[in-house]
Order: C-alpha cells, then sequence, then structure tokens
C-alpha cells in the first residue's frame, strides 16, 4: 500500500500552501481533500480551502482557529510547519492524485468481488455498479492545466487555418443532411450535445433517421439508440427515404418490379454501411456509455454520430428523483461526446402545455426537465408542423358540429408534402432562427425545400443502384 501515498510527499505540499498561499488556486485545480491519505491531511487541506473560500489568511494561527484538535494532533501540524519548502509544487500534487486514483481503483476491485458474490443482484446490475463507480473515478481524476495566452493563441490560430485550407466550406461537422440547416449551424460538431425536440407526430424519429441515412450514406459510423420503437421498424422508415417507396407499400410487401429492384439495391447498399441499431428499449447512461467506447475502439467503425430515441425513456442510476436523473443522463451524454469527439443527439419531449397557446411553435422553457437539458445542450431544436394542428383543429370542428346536427365544410387539404419548421432555439456557437424543410409523409422523409440556395452539400456518396460507382448527389436525392 506504500505504493499509493506518501506522507512526506502530503506534508510537503501543505507546507507550500503555508509558505505560498497563493499556490492555492492551482493546487485547487486538481486535488480535493479526499485525495490525501491522512486524515488530519484532510481536515487541514479542508481548512485551507474555506480560508481561501472566505479571502482569510492561510496561516497557522487562523488553520488553529478552524481546526478541531480532537482530528488533528498538535505534532502533525508541527511538522508541515517545519518541512522544508519544494519548489516544483505541481509535480507533487500530481504524486498525491495518482496515488488517490489507485486506492479508489483498489477500492473498487474489493467492490467488485463484493457484488460479484452477491446472490441477489443479477449480473447487469454488478455491471451497473462497477461501470458507475469507474466512470465516478474517471470523472474525478481527470484534470486539466491552465493554458496561457501563447498556447491558446497558438490553438487557434492552427483552427483558422485548418478552416482555410477547408476552402471556407460552411459544413465543418457532420452533415445534418439538409443545405440551409448545415449552413446555419455548419453541421454538428465534435463533442456538441444536439436536443431535438417535438411533440408527438411531429416527425423527430423520422428527421433523426434522415440525418443518420445522410451519415452512413457518407461511410460515416452511426450508433443508433432507439429505446421506442424496434430495429426491424426503423429499417423500414429508413428503406422508405432511400427508396422513395410509400411506407405503407414496404410493410405490405405491395411493390412492383421496378420498386423491388431498388429495395434489392438499396439493401446491397446498407449492407456495406457502419449503422449499429441498439432497440433493448431500456438502457442507463453507464451501459451507454460502455457500448460507445466499446464500437469506437474499432476504428474500422468510424464511428461519427450518436443518436438516441428518447432521452426521457433512458433510466437513472440509483435512488434520485427524475429531474436528477435527467440531470445527471444530460451531463453523462455531454460528457460523453466531449471525450469521444463525436457529436451526440438526443431527442426529447415537451411538454403538453404548448398545446394551450394559440402559437404552438415550441420554446426552450417547453423541454420536460427543461433545466439541465437547456444548460448541457449546445444546439436545440424543435421540429414543428402548423398542418398537424390545421387538420386536428378541423377535425374537432367537424365533430363539434356533428354532435349539433349541424353541417361543417372543412377547408382543410391533407397534403402529401407538408412544410416543417426546424426552430434552433439554441446554438451555443451560432446564430438561433428558423430552417424551412419538406416533409413527405408517405416517406417519412424530410428534404430541402426547392426554394432553398440550391448548392449541394459538398460530400460525396455512393450511388444506390450501382454501389461500385461513387457519385456526388444532390442532399435531397438521398432522404
Amino acid at each position: 500500500m506504500d505504493s499509493v501515498y506518501s506522507i512526506n510527499i502530503e506534508r510537503a505540499v501543505l507546507s507550500s500552501v503555508l509558505f505560498n498561499p497563493e499556490e492555492i488556486e492551482d493546487i485547487l485545480g486538481v486535488l480535493k481533500p479526499k485525495d490525501f491519505y491522512l486524515p488530519a491531511h484532510q481536515k487541514i487541506f479542508d481548512v485551507m480551502m474555506k480560508l481561501h473560500s472566505d479571502d482569510m489568511p492561510i496561516d497557522e494561527e487562523f488553520i488553529r482557529k478552524r481546526i478541531d484538535s480532537k482530528d488533528v494532533d498538535d505534532s502533525i501540524l508541527l511538522e508541515i510547519l517545519s518541512a522544508n519548502p519544494i519548489t516544483n509544487t505541481l509535480a507533487y500534487v500530481r504524486e498525491i492524485k495518482d496515488g488517490a486514483v489507485k486506492r479508489e481503483l483498489t477500492t473498487l476491485a474489493t467492490t467488485i468481488k463484493k457484488v460479484s458474490l452477491e446472490d441477489e443482484v443479477t449480473a447487469n446490475d454488478a455491471l451497473d455498479v462497477v461501470q458507475g463507480e469507474l466512470y465516478k473515478i474517471s470523472t474525478d481524476s481527470a484534470t486539466s492545466e491552465l493554458k496561457d495566452m501563447e498556447v491558446i493563441t497558438g490553438d487557434t490560430l492552427s483552427y483558422i487555418k485548418k478552416m482555410k485550407e477547408m476552402g471556407n466550406k460552411h459544413l465543418i461537422g457532420e452533415t445534418t443532411g439538409f443545405y440551409d440547416l448545415d449552413k446555419r449551424t455548419t453541421g454538428f460538431n465534435e463533442g456538441d450535445l444536439i436536443i431535438i425536440a417535438a411533440r408527438p407526430a411531429m416527425g423527430k424519429t423520422a428527421l433523426v433517421l434522415n440525418m443518420a441515412l445522410k451519415n452512413v450514406e457518407a461511410n460515416k459510423g452511426v450508433i443508433f439508440f432507439s429505446l421506442e420503437m424496434p430495429a426491424e421498424q426503423l429499417m423500414l422508415r429508413m428503406l422508405a427515404a432511400k427508396t422513395s417507396i410509400p411506407l405503407q407499400n414496404l410493410r405490405k410487401g405491395d411493390m412492383d418490379d421496378n420498386q423491388w429492384s431498388n429495395l434489392t439495391a438499396a439493401f446491397d447498399d446498407l449492407n456495406t454501411k457502419k449503422l449499429f441499431v441498439d432497440d433493448g428499449g431500456s438502457i442507463n447512461i453507464n451501459q451507454l456509455r460502455a457500448r460507445v467506447r466499446k464500437l469506437a475502439q474499432n476504428e474500422d467503425n468510424k464511428i461519427s454520430l450518436v443518436i438516441i430515441d428518447y432521452l426521457q425513456l433512458m433510466q437513472g442510476v440509483g435512488n434520485k428523483d427524475r429531474h436528477q436523473e435527467v440531470s445527471d443522463i444530460s451531463r453523462g451524454l455531454k460528457m460523453l461526446a466531449r471525450e469521444m469527439k463525436i457529436p451526440i443527439i438526443a431527442l426529447s419531449q415537451l411538454n403538453r402545455g404548448l398545446e394551450n397557446r394559440p402559437d404552438k411553435r415550441p420554446m426552450l422553457s417547453d423541454l420536460r426537465e427543461s433545466g439541465a437539458i437547456e444548460q448541457d445542450a449546445d444546439i436545440i431544436m424543435f421540429v414543428y408542423r402548423d398542418d398537424v394542428y390545421k387538420e386536428r383543429d378541423e377535425a374537432r370542428k367537424e365533430k363539434e358540429a356533428k354532435d349539433k346536427g349541424e353541417e361543417y365544410k372543412s377547408t382543410f387539404v391533407n397534403k402529401p408534402v407538408e412544410e416543417a419548421e426546424i426552430i434552433i432555439g439554441k446554438q451555443r456557437n451560432g446564430p438561433i432562427g428558423t430552417v424551412k424543410l419538406d416533409f413527405q409523409k408517405q416517406l417519412t422523409r424530410f428534404i430541402d425545400k426547392e426554394n432553398s440556395n440550391e448548392a449541394p452539400i459538398e460530400v460525396v456518396f455512393e450511388s444506390v443502384v450501382d454501389t461500385n460507382k461513387e457519385t456526388q448527389i444532390d442532399v435531397p436525392d438521398i432522404l
């Protein structure tokens, strides 16, 4: 156990703070009281932190005033006061942190043995406990050094040069699948948490399936966690969007020879793509993180995007109230996106309160358990189709008239293609606003509007019909 702590190093760091109190600023970015092995050292460092927080001097007199002699023997404090000053304090600090992490891993090893031998705990529950504890250790041990201006300006200049080499293209990250949306967002960028929210029947699952299809067509790897719909149903929707065969025809197998041929070609093409679907219907943040890491470890999978449908169906870890659970899930997804350096899209429900407003276009306050989600997300988008509400409203008026024995002539026309609004309610690194798309109902497919800014996304996709030939296709032709 000697290798995971050193009383002399702990004493030297505490002594360094006493001799140079300004050093505590750097140390606080790395160490917590529990990182010290000796309980008395934990107490002393905790008092130092509180004195610093209260803007009080960190010296022998103030420490003695605040510390309980029952917790800290006077001889320990004297040893710290008499320790020789050190020059490279941060090197000593890292040694303490390293020992603290190793001790936590040793404790985790005991926990693993304990939960593995308990008959009443299932293997999945045991894995959840272990993954949760390991996640706490890994996040707690993560430290970051302060960057000086020379480093920051150097990194920024490298970024600007990289963007210039791209020829000032508006698409920097992974494509959203739509020209105007890419232009508005520069695509979904690494480390981004994107929330796409809507009321039921607006087509949010269809939208992210279109996004997934566009990325796998570009030979990117996509992981889709479907907590509500089985993989086969997702694939039917994706095939409808890819082949332009109506979804109902696909479900019934009602197709002519040409459609069967297109379907076969679509299957052949998709079989070469990297789309991974988890439709288990129940998952928590620890399980999701483990599965993403496992797939991403294989570089051949080219994992570039993760989609969760939808956030409120994810399970919490531990006995917490639902708001805290959602907060933990949201924070966990954001940290995973940053760790893996990929964008993560999570669908979300909206409160039904907006149904009572004359204008039913969603806003940030409509997000269910909105506080944590709104804080963690880099981009929040809402899917809105006005015709959905018009159709409902007309159906209600028709029923009310019928109940009164009156006639009512509805003026609503059920169009095969409806206008959809993608409302960007938050964008950390860009403008908010609305992008209009067309929604082809029979194909569950969103496409760019015909009056869009014309230019196709500069991404090369493989042809659906001839998988041996590469060609550049206009974005709407894929979805």
